[in-house]
């Protein structure tokens, strides 16, 4: 019993540490990922549904952020695992640090790829087709930093593409006002992970890796200025069409000072300050999607 009990221990705590490490790869100890990939998401079921997402879409869009970050994680590291460990902020992940062997992040991905899939298999077809899209958007971006100095915009496109899978999936149709918030998705995306390259930009110019903060130069801070602009007044045109009330502008100017406050963060281009930059747009999402929300509670309907 005392021989059997000795090895149960030292099993358990190795079963500890790799279940740790198998969180760090799909970042279950950074969520803020997560809320940027889910305030879309929820963007637009509000939106297609004025307030009322149907509680199955609901869980089933939850669910499936959830799977698709993880395994947009698991892929990312993947394809890094050669230069992950030349920046100082991605060398401690567990595959560039050896802990995890890269085969485990494509065993990782397959899984959560195939629970999302029998997720969407739940709803309707023309949803199905675009869960295509996001597939295909998932695989290929953590590819692209070799061969565009942009792949925030596809980064973005990724992280947008709930939008018109969330009308698809409500209403069976994507109409006009669902791609201008998917717009207005994509360029918010290249606002906050621009802000996030900004921090890796020494790094990533000896790693030979491209992005937008190196693209933009020392032209960063006026063109994430003006990016900003672009994403409150498409979102501004969201709501006119939408016929939204001033719930949902309160929410924009809520945005709005938040876009400000980023902007005085990255204002020394301080890789600490330029991470909180990025962070702090999970927030910006938040407002947004409560004005949007107050507004199908609150808002008077003829």
């Amino acid at each position: 019993m005392a021989s059997r009990a000795s090895s149960i221990g030292p099993t358990l705590t190795r079963l500890g540490v790799a279940l740790v490490e198998y969180a760090r790869l799909i970042r279950l100890d950074r969520p803020v990922g997560f809320w940027l990939l889910l305030w879309p998401a929820l963007w637009g079921l509000w939106l297609a549904t004025h307030g009322r997402p149907h509680e199955q879409v609901f869980a089933v869009f939850v669910a499936g952020v959830f799977l698709m970050r993880s395994a947009g994680c698991a892929i990312n590291d993947f394809a890094d695992r050669r230069v992950d460990g030349q920046v100082w902020r991605t060398r401690d992940r567990p595959i560039a640090a050896g802990r995890l062997r890269p085969a485990a992040a494509l065993v990782v991905y397959v899984v959560l790829s195939a629970a999302a899939l029998a997720l969407v298999l739940t709803l309707n077809r023309l949803t199905q087709i675009y869960a295509l899209g996001a597939a295909a958007l998932t695989i290929i971006y953590p590819f692209l930093k070799r061969y565009t100095s942009l792949p925030q915009i596809w980064l973005g496109a990724a992280f947008s593409w709930s939008i018109p899978m969330a009308f698809a999936a409500e209403t069976g149709r994507v109409p006009r006002v669902a791609w201008l918030l998917f717009l207005a998705g994509v360029v918010w995306a290249v606002v906050y992970d621009t802000m996030y390259a900004m921090a890796d930009r020494p790094d990533d110019l000896k790693a030979g890796i491209r992005s937008s903060a190196i693209l933009f130069g020392e032209a960063d801070r006026v063109v994430i200025g003006i990016l900003q602009i672009l994403v409150l007044y498409a979102l501004w045109l969201l709501g006119s069409n939408a016929e939204l009330g001033h719930w949902y502008r309160f929410g924009l100017g809520a945005g709005a000072l938040l876009f400000i406050y980023q902007q005085w963060l990255i204002r020394d281009r301080e890789p600490v300050a330029c991470l909180a930059a990025f962070r702090n747009n999970q927030w910006f999402g938040l407002v947004v999607f409560l004005g949007l929300a107050l507004d199908s509670v609150l808002r008077q309907r003829p």
